[in-house]
């Protein structure tokens, strides 16, 4: 019987040495990774020290720009469906928060691990300021929600109006979490992910927030996939998740005054659309649209359907 046992012991930890030779995957530069997920319109620009991948499209004589933040593990690309719907009469600016996309950690004069909400919001007005743009329209997902938010209540004299898309902010309870982020938050475990990462992960963390699976396409895992594997992404990504507090400043919500409009998808099982009524509540003269078929990142998962308030919403902004 211990013979038995021990050889089942032994069969099992082969295959998990094979699996996770078969899903090694360390760390890329991003010099290997620009000729794919930098194509032009985008840009490289210094930022306090920082190299920040960005995308500025439109016209320049804008006055108020249109600034988009993504969500965690996401990148500009998100964006690309409503920059392609706004940018003919718009100046619409996105870019890669640090820790994610082409931008990778935070670096040059920004302390190397502070990934919580005020620090990115702090540093994306000194990407403003870099940009020379004063005052904006601030849009934002999920993290790039709850930035957005943060920027409006710290320097209201800059943010004209806000488009929160199933943004993180007052505390909620999640019906389902990507293991992505799961794993992101155990110690040990987070440190083997930054050498390993099955592809099916990430697809199923896709799959997870999309409000119809279907269209979840190859390509799409291939762009999340690739960009995790920039140098320092995922170990920036344990921090930002051991970081969380949800619901941490909250209270703050509840005095912004800018015009804000807010979108959800009614699937959304990571930040669920009670939360969403929670942001109506709090900003007064807020508008809520649900979009029930959809998930947490609605304006990727349905870009010309999510677009349309939006571009109703920004001829009222002034």
């Amino acid at each position: 019987m211990i013979n038995v046992l021990l050889r089942i012991v032994g069969a099992l930890l082969l295959l998990t040495a094979l699996a996770l030779a078969l899903s090694r995957a360390p760390d890329r530069p991003v010099q290997t990774l620009v000729a794919r997920w930098a194509l032009p319109p985008s840009d490289f620009v210094d930022v306090q020290g920082q190299v920040v991948h960005v995308r500025d499209e439109g016209p320049r004589n804008d006055p108020l720009p249109v600034v988009l933040i993504h969500g965690t593990s996401a990148s500009l690309h998100t964006w690309e469906g409503w920059v392609g719907a706004l940018k003919g009469r718009r100046r619409v600016i996105t870019f890669d928060l640090p820790g994610f996309g082409l931008t990778g950690p935070f670096s040059g004069r920004y302390p190397p691990d502070d990934y919580h909400g005020d620090s990115y919001a702090r540093f994306v007005f000194d990407l403003l300021d870099a940009l020379k743009v004063p005052r904006a329209v601030v849009g934002g997902n999920s993290l790039g929600g709850e930035v957005a938010w943060r920027m409006a209540v710290m320097a209201p004299d800059r943010v004209a109006a806000l488009v929160l898309v199933d943004a993180a902010g007052p505390a909620f309870t999640p019906q389902s979490v990507p293991l992505g982020f799961v794993v992101a938050r155990v110690p040990v475990v987070n440190r083997v992910m930054e050498w390993v990462l099955p592809r099916s992960l990430v697809a199923q963390g896709l799959v997870d927030v999309y409000g119809d699976p279907a269209r979840v396409t190859s390509e799409l895992v291939d762009r999340y996939f690739e960009l995790t594997l920039r140098e320092g992404n995922r170990r920036a990504l344990g921090l930002r998740m051991r970081q969380v507090v949800r619901g941490e400043h909250a209270e703050r919500i509840a005095g912004i005054e800018q015009p804000t409009l807010i979108l959800w998808g009614g699937r959304d099982r990571f930040i669920p659309p009670s939360v969403g009524r929670v942001f109506e509540a709090q900003i007064a003269g807020s508008r809520l649209v649900v979009f029930d078929e959809l998930g947490h990142v609605p304006h990727e998962e349905d870009p010309a359907r999510t677009v349309a308030p939006v571009k109703e919403f920004l001829t009222g902004v002034k």
